[in-house]
């Protein structure tokens, strides 16, 4: 027998800090763990928007003052290139998520459920990929539009972001479809389906939630995207995180200018992640 047997003396167990805390002191560490959270993520907003309101000579004062107006955004849209950025970076994310996708979508397939030398080759091609610094890209896609003949076109942009896209989010859509049971692909296949007929009619619609989460991720990722709109793209198809940053010259920052695009250019991408957080978050538990 133990000694705690003996003298009848039984060791404390530890606990969490939460239960070390009294019941207002985890109240008040919760709030302030909230809070903390707030200030970090939302902060930035709050003060982003409000730099937008303010005249131009009152950035520098936004805490102080009540002068506020909203001329900074029609000055902004009054720019044929902001508009014109606008609709280039709404159709470049568009149109680089359908095309993702089909691919993506049946290379996620592939990985999860088949064996041999294509899905091998296949499944190091992209993890070779994956491990190339995402910034070494540049340098060398910029002689490759420069040599085809599509610098600063929609194609030039949609390559790279094609690419990317394939070699980063398969890897999520393999995970998706090993959740999904194989057994009824095999029942389709039993009663008379082609492997491809079982893939549309039994994975696919399985695979929904995955797929709509997937095509949030695409979306939000090349419309906030800057390095290759920076190298890839000039005066005929400006990207809005590009043209913001042409607010910024040798004789100074039009802070106010610059944060009414930045807000402008927020109110697509939280649109998409609001309305479909919950596609997210269903398809991250496929």
């Amino acid at each position: 027998m133990s000694a705690a047997t003996d003298t009848g003396y039984t060791p404390p167990r530890k606990g969490s800090f939460l239960d070390a805390l009294a019941p207002g002191g985890k109240r008040a560490f919760l709030f302030l763990c909230v809070l903390g959270v707030l200030l970090l993520f939302a902060f930035p907003v709050f003060w982003l928007v409000l730099t937008s309101l303010r005249p131009a000579w009152g950035v520098y004062y936004v805490h102080r003052g009540l002068e506020f107006t909203l001329s900074n955004y029609a000055e902004v849209l009054e720019q044929g290139v902001v508009v014109n950025a606008f609709i280039n970076s709404f159709v470049i994310a568009t149109l680089s998520t359908f095309f993702s996708l089909a691919v993506t979508v049946t290379s996620g397939y592939m990985l999860s459920r088949f064996t041999g030398k294509l899905a091998n080759a296949w499944f190091g091609t992209i993890y070779i990929f994956r491990t190339i610094p995402y910034i070494t890209w540049v340098l060398p896609l910029y002689f490759v539009t420069q040599w085809w003949g599509i610098f600063d076109t929609y194609l030039g942009l949609l390559l790279p972001h094609i690419a990317v896209h394939i070699c980063f989010f398969s890897w999520l859509m393999k995970g998706f479809f090993d959740g999904i049971d194989p057994s009824m692909e095999s029942a389709a296949l039993i009663d008379g389906c082609t492997r491809w007929g079982a893939f549309v009619r039994v994975a696919l619609p399985s695979a929904l939630p995955g797929i709509a989460a997937l095509s949030i991720l695409c979306w939000l990722w090349t419309w906030n995207e800057f390095l290759f709109a920076l190298i890839l793209t000039s005066h005929n198809t400006p990207m809005i995180t590009v043209v913001m940053a042409q607010f910024v010259s040798e004789l100074g920052t039009e802070w106010n200018l610059m944060s009414a695009t930045a807000v402008m250019a927020m109110v697509p991408a939280l649109i998409v992640a609001i309305f479909g957080q919950k596609y997210v978050v269903r398809g991250l538990k496929v």
